[in-house]
C-alpha cells in the first residue's frame, strides 16, 4: 500500500557556512528549519538535489534532555552524527530563536545520541562522540590507501580506523606540505573514507593541515570535516602527538579557509569552528 504523500509546504531554509569566519571560504551546509512531515525519502532527495556535502532537517526532540533533533544526509546517504552539520545546525537552532534548556549548552539529538555544544571564545563547539571503531587497519587496506593518496607505504607514518558515525580512517603524514602536495587516485582508494593530516605551520599559524576524501561522494574530497578532525585529535593527542589544543586548517587545496579549533578540557575533545549565515529564505517540501 502506497503511502500518502502530502503537498508541498513553504519550510524556513537556511544555508550556512560552517568551520570559517570568512563567508563562502568553509563547509556550506543546508539547513531545512522545520522538517516535520517529511519522510526521509523526501529528505535524501532533497539533500541530493541540494548537492552540498551535508543537508540537514531540524525536528523537535524525543529524548527530553535534547533541545533539538537533527537528520543528516548526504546526497546519497543518512549520517547518524557529522561535524560540520552539528555546528550549522546549532548555529541556526539558535539564529531562529530557539533557547537552550542548560545555559551554556545546546544538546543535540541525533542518529548516535546527544551532542553537546558550547560557546567557546565567541564560536560554537561541539564535545566530540566516542568511536565505535579505533585501531591500526590491517596491511591490505594501509597498501590500498598509499596507491589512492599515490605515496610511498613507508610515507603513511600511522593509520587508524576513526569511525565516529562516517567510517574514517585517519592517515598520519609527516608534513602539512606533503599533505597539501598529494594528488589522489580516487578509483584506487575504492570506497574508503580516509583523512590525511600533518604537522606544521602553515596559513594563519595552524598547527595541522588536514584533507578528507570521500570517492564516489558528490564532492570526493570536503571543504572541512568535523567529524574527522573530532577522530583525529582524540587519536593524536591520546597518543602524545597533538598538544591539548591545536589549530587545523583545512581546504586550502580547494581554495578555502576552514579552521577547527581543537581544545581537550573537562575530560572532552571540544571541536569549534565559527558559523555565518549566507542565505535566509523558504523551499517548499
Amino acid at each position: 500500500m502506497n503511502s500518502t504523500v502530502l503537498p508541498a509546504r513553504s519550510r524556513p531554509f537556511h544555508q550556512v557556512d560552517v568551520f570559517s569566519r570568512e563567508a563562502y571560504r568553509g563547509n556550506p551546509l543546508a539547513v531545512v528549519v522545520d522538517a516535520e512531515g517529511l519522510a526521509p525519502e523526501q529528505m535524501q532527495q532533497f539533500a541530493n538535489w541540494t548537492n552540498l556535502s551535508e543537508t540537514t532537517f531540524l525536528l523537535p526532540p524525543t529524548d527530553p534532555r535534547a533541545d533539538y533533533r537533527v537528520r543528516i544526509f548526504t546526497g546519497s546517504e543518512e549520517f547518524p552524527f557529522a561535524g560540520h552539520p552539528t555546528l550549522g545546525s546549532a548555529h541556526t537552532w539558535l539564529e531562529c530563536g530557539g533557547t537552550p534548556q542548560s545555559e551554556g549548552f545546546v544538546v543535540q539529538e541525533c542518529g548516535a545520541g546527544l551532542v553537546r555544544v558550547k560557546r567557546d571564545d565567541g564560536r560554537l563547539a561541539f564535545a566530540a562522540p566516542p568511536m565505535t571503531r579505533f585501531g591500526p587497519v590491517d596491511g591490505t587496506i594501509r597498501s590500498r590507501i598509499a596507491a589512492g593518496l599515490r605515496l610511498a607505504e613507508a610515507d603513511l607514518l600511522d593509520a587508524s580506523w576513526l569511525v565516529n558515525g562516517p567510517e574514517w580512517i585517519g592517515v598520519l603524514l609527516g608534513s602539512a606540505e606533503q599533505v597539501r602536495a598529494v594528488k589522489p587516485a580516487f578509483a584506487a582508494l575504492g570506497n574508503l573514507k580516509v583523512g590525511i593530516i600533518g604537522p606544521g605551520r602553515g596559513e594563519g599559524g595552524t598547527d595541522f593541515e588536514v584533507r578528507t576524501f570521500i570517492p564516489g561522494d558528490a564532492m570526493m574530497e570536503d571543504p572541512v570535516t568535523g567529524s574527522f578532525n573530532a577522530g583525529a585529535a582524540q587519536w593524536l593527542i591520546g597518543s602524545n602527538r597533538a598538544p591539548q589544543e591545536y589549530v587545523a586548517a583545512q581546504g586550502t587545496a580547494l581554495g578555502r579557509a576552514g579552521r577547527l579549533h581543537i581544545k581537550a578540557e573537562d575530560g572532552h575533545i571540544w571541536v569549534g569552528g565559527d558559523s555565518t549565515t549566507c542565505i535566509r529564505g523558504s523551499v517548499l517540501l
